[in-house]
């Protein structure tokens, strides 16, 4: 006689099954191997069948794993959707997208980028997180999120299965409140030493190649903030606090909300974009259309 089956349960399941190994499972649930094995345990006495089999040093899906797995797809599937139900948001209206933003993007970019997919002739009804690229990650590899974007690829060290997709790159250029430029920008980028700058946190992928321009034009910054949130950068940009980078691709819009002048371009400082997903081959067609159209138009400078 089979057992009940035990949601608690069948989660464990699927995210090993997911990941690949206990190992990796343990590290996104932030719990030890040990309490993973005993629950996938409980679940196989429940079903009364075997849903792993030892392969050397790696587990392997049975023929009935493979098809629990499946279920469990559309069983989590179901409990999201269950969720909003509750909440009452409309269902079948708009297809959900849901998007974790690293909290190194500026935010004007990440908007031309996802824009696209608000002006699909399907609905789609999108769901944004800004988070650190660890947990956005996790909730990635629980499909939690279809789509992560970063501006790196996923981190090495990290134990997660996903595919990055590099959707474009573009310059880099230093900008300032007017007075500041004045000063500050007559004989670039010499001028620029000394000078008051706003710089985002050095956990970056930016950053380090910021450090790294500054150092080769011999250029000794007076960091005044390094800030994370590219949009409170900009807000102190725009009272005169410092001299700060923008990305090419949003100067326009930066120059005509922030009330800034440019000073001139980091030559060879680049910021990349990645769209990083659980699947090789990107089949939502809401982040189709996110990839397409960040390579035919938004980044075609790159």
């Amino acid at each position: 006689m089979y057992g009940s089956l035990n949601h608690n349960h069948l989660m464990y399941f699927w995210v090993t099954a997911t990941e690949g190994s206990i190992a990796r499972a343990s590290e996104l649930l932030h719990v030890t191997p040990q309490t993973i094995s005993t629950q996938i345990k409980l679940l196989e006495e429940a079903v009364d069948l075997r849903l792993f089999e030892r392969e050397g040093r790696n587990l392997r899906l049975t023929s009935a794993g493979r098809m629990t797995q499946s279920y469990a797809d559309g069983i989590f599937a179901l409990d999201r959707e269950l969720q909003a139900t509750l909440r009452g948001e409309p269902q079948g209206t708009a297809r959900e997208l849901l998007v974790g933003i690293s909290c190194a993007l500026p935010k004007l970019v990440c908007h031309r980028i996802l824009e696209p997919a608000l002006h699909m002739p399907e609905p789609v009804r999108m769901v944004c997180r800004e988070d650190g690229i660890e947990r956005l990650l996790a909730e990635l590899a629980l499909h939690n999120l279809d789509l992560v974007l970063d501006d790196a690829p996923i981190p090495r060290g990290l134990s997660v299965r996903g595919y990055n997709h590099l959707l474009g790159q573009c310059g880099v250029v230093w900008v300032a409140a007017p007075e500041l430029a004045r000063k500050y920008g007559g004989r670039f980028p010499a001028g620029l030493d000394g000078a008051p700058f706003l710089l985002p946190t050095a956990n970056t992928a930016l950053r380090r190649s910021l450090n790294l321009w500054l150092e080769q034009n011999g250029i000794r910054p007076r960091i005044v903030a390094e800030i994370a949130d590219s949009a409170l950068l900009k807000a102190f940009g725009e009272s005169g606090e410092g001299i700060f980078p923008v990305a090419d691709v949003v100067l326009d819009h930066v120059e005509s909300h922030y009330h800034v002048v440019p000073l001139g371009v980091a030559d060879g400082v680049v910021e990349r974009f990645f769209a990083i997903t659980v699947e090789r081959r990107i089949r939502h067609p809401a982040v189709v259309e996110i990839s397409r159209q960040a390579k035919r138009s938004l980044f075609d400078r790159a």
